[in-house]
C-alpha cells in the first residue's frame, strides 16, 4: 500500500470523535521536574520478534517532537501478533458464553462479552435503544470485509448501527504494515507531552502497535460495541490488529530482578514494563505517564491495570514517527505534527 504517515488524514477508525487524551496539565509538570535528573537507557532492538517485521531495522536521521535532531530506528511490522493468535471478538449468539467473545472496558473493569452481556446492553447502558440481537437471538455483527469499512470508520454508516464491530486479520492480510521512528537513544522532554486520539504510543516486542484509549463514548455512541480479544486489540483497516490493554499475550523479556517484565517501547524510544514484578508487586511511584526510575532500566513506563483503557499516560520523552506502509520517502519530522481522525 501507499505510504501514509499516521498524523495525516485517515478515512477510516473504530467510531470517532476525535479528542485529546492528555494528562492533566499540573500532574505533567510535575512528572516532568528536571531532566537532567532523569536517565534513559538506548533502545535494544534485539528484543523485537524478527518475524513480527517486515523489514530489516535501519538506522537514519529525525527530528523528534521537541525539534531534537538525532538517530533514530526505522521498524516496519506487520499488523498481526507473530507470537500469539488473536480473537474472537463478538459472539454470534446470545446462548454462546465467553469463550466466543472479546472483553469490554467500563468504568476501570473488563467485562467478558459473551452472549448475555450483549443481550443485557439495555440493562447496562441503561438506554432501550441498544438492539443488537435479532428475533432468533442471533447478533448482528460486521461479519464481511465490507461490512467493517463501512462501520469501523468516524463515520459509521448508519445500516450498521446497532452491530458488534469486528475485523478480522485475515481480511487485511498483506495490506497493512506500520513504520516505526523511534530515537535510538531517548531524549528527556521539557515537560511531559500528552498522548493523542491521532497517534501511535509505541511498539509490543512482537511489532504490534499500542494505541491511545479506545473512544469508547464515540464507539456507543451508534450504539455499537467493538470488543478487544482477550490480549487487549482488535483490528481496523488501516493499521491492522493492535493493542488498547496490555493483557499478558505478547512476548516478554523477563527481568533478573523479578522487576515486570518488558514488552515492548514506546514513540519516544522509552522501555515499557509489564504492571506488576514477577511476586505481584505493582509499582507505587508512578507518574503521570505511569513512568519511574531505577538503578536497572533507568526512567521506564509501566502499562496500566486491564480495564483501564489505557497504556500510559503521557510521553516522558521526545518522540518519533510513524506511518502507515512501509513509509517510503517518508522522512520522521515530529517537530509540527498534525492530529487528524484515525481508527479506534
Amino acid at each position: 500500500m501507499n505510504a501514509r504517515s499516521i498524523w495525516r488524514p485517515v478515512a477510516t477508525g473504530l467510531l470517532v470523535f476525535w479528542v485529546l487524551v492528555g494528562c492533566d496539565q499540573e500532574k505533567q509538570e510535575a512528572a516532568a521536574g528536571d531532566t537532567d535528573a532523569v536517565r534513559v537507557v538506548p533502545m535494544d532492538v534485539a528484543g523485537l520478534l524478527i518475524n513480527g517485521l517486515t523489514a530489516d531495522i535501519v538506522t537514519e536521521p529525525c527530528t523528534l517532537s521537541g525539534g531534537t535532531e538525532t538517530q533514530c530506528y526505522r521498524i516496519t511490522a506487520k499488523a498481526v501478533p507473530a507470537d500469539h493468535s488473536t480473537g474472537p471478538w463478538c459472539p454470534r449468539a446470545v446462548t454462546e458464553d465467553a469463550a466466543h467473545g472479546g472483553v469490554w472496558p467500563d468504568g476501570g473493569r473488563l467485562y467478558d462479552v459473551d452472549g448475555t452481556f450483549v443481550a443485557d446492553l439495555p440493562v447496562f447502558y441503561d438506554d432501550p435503544d441498544w438492539h443488537l440481537v435479532e428475533d432468533d437471538g442471533t447478533i448482528r455483527i460486521t461479519d464481511t470485509k465490507d461490512a467493517c469499512e463501512a462501520a469501523a470508520r468516524p463515520d459509521v454508516d448508519p445500516s450498521w448501527y446497532n452491530s458488534c464491530v469486528e475485523c478480522q486479520p485475515e481480511w487485511f492480510a498483506g495490506e497493512v504494515q506500520v513504520t516505526y521512528v523511534v530515537p535510538v537513544s531517548p531524549v528527556v522532554a521539557a515537560t511531559t507531552l500528552p498522548v493523542r486520539a491521532a497517534m501511535v504510543i509505541g511498539l509490543a516486542l512482537n511489532g504490534v502497535n499500542f494505541d491511545p484509549p479506545a473512544p469508547t463514548d464515540a464507539i456507543l455512541a451508534a450504539h455499537t460495541l467493538a470488543p478487544f480479544d482477550d490480549c487487549g486489540g482488535h483490528v481496523n483497516p488501516h493499521t491492522g490488529y493492535h493493542y488498547h490493554e496490555a493483557l499478558g499475550c505478547s512476548t516478554a523479556i523477563e527481568q533478573r530482578d523479578g522487576h515486570a517484565p518488558q514488552i515492548g517501547y514506546a514513540l519516544d524510544g522509552i522501555g515499557l514494563y509489564a504492571l506488576a514484578g514477577s511476586d505481584g508487586t505493582v509499582p507505587e511511584d508512578l507518574d503521570a505517564c505511569r513512568g519511574h526510575s531505577d538503578a536497572v532500566r533507568g526512567y521506564h513506563y509501566h502499562v496500566a491495570a486491564a480495564g483501564a483503557n489505557q497504556v500510559i499516560g503521557c510521553f516522558r520523552g521526545e518522540f518519533g514517527c510513524s506511518f502507515e506502509g512501509d513509509g517510503a520517502g517518508e522522512t520522521c519530522d515530529a517537530s509540527q505534527p498534525v492530529f487528524p481522525p484515525r481508527g479506534g
